[in-house]
């Protein structure tokens, strides 16, 4: 059976000690501990990260087109068109939310013309692509309708509403496609 050695404090470790005990002797709180560093795992030899410093005025290279949301999207604006919606809007945001890839963005007189938009296109697009909406806000008040088909928002306004909140203001950076 081997025996165990004890270690023994050297001067320089008992230096030590009372060093921290000074300044509580002092009434003085000891310093908080710091935690430690998280270590990071390595990567595998001759895998490297490849970054690219984009030089200053070059866009982000664009998301992948989607054509199912772009055709979702032109064809609830065509609805909205076609219920006398005015200033109706297709924003392509992709890349820049997180959310969807299109917006449209539609105007009426009355709160009873954009309850009829929200109404017509959820109807429509049930019937003709069996989309259901993810969501629906504000079809009670007819102020400002959200219409959420997951890569597709669209908000439906009250022309002073619309103003006030100004979405394509908001958007101003996203490509734009006038509809009526």
């Amino acid at each position: 059976m081997a025996l165990k050695k004890k270690k023994t404090k050297t001067s320089s470790s008992k230096a030590k000690s009372s060093a921290k005990k000074a300044p509580a002797a002092r009434g003085k709180k000891p310093a908080a501990k710091k935690p430690a560093a998280r270590k990071r795992l390595a990567a595998p030899k001759g895998a490297r990260k490849k970054s690219r410093v984009r030089p200053a005025g070059e866009l982000p290279a664009a998301p992948p087109e989607n054509p199912r949301a772009k055709a979702l999207a032109h064809k609830i604006g065509q609805l909205l068109v076609d219920k006398k919606a005015t200033d109706v809007l297709v924003l392509d945001v992709r890349g820049m939310s997180s959310y969807a890839d299109y917006i449209v963005l539609g105007s009426a007189e009355s709160d009873r013309q954009v309850s009829a938009m929200a109404e017509n296109v959820h109807v429509k697009i049930k019937e003709e692509d069996g989309l259901y909406p993810a969501g629906t806000e504000g079809q009670e008040t007819g102020q400002w309708v959200l219409l959420d088909y997951h890569e597709v928002v669209a908000h439906l306004f009250l022309n002073d509403v619309r103003a006030f909140y100004d979405l394509e203001g908001l958007w101003a950076d996203a490509p734009r496609e006038k509809l009526a």
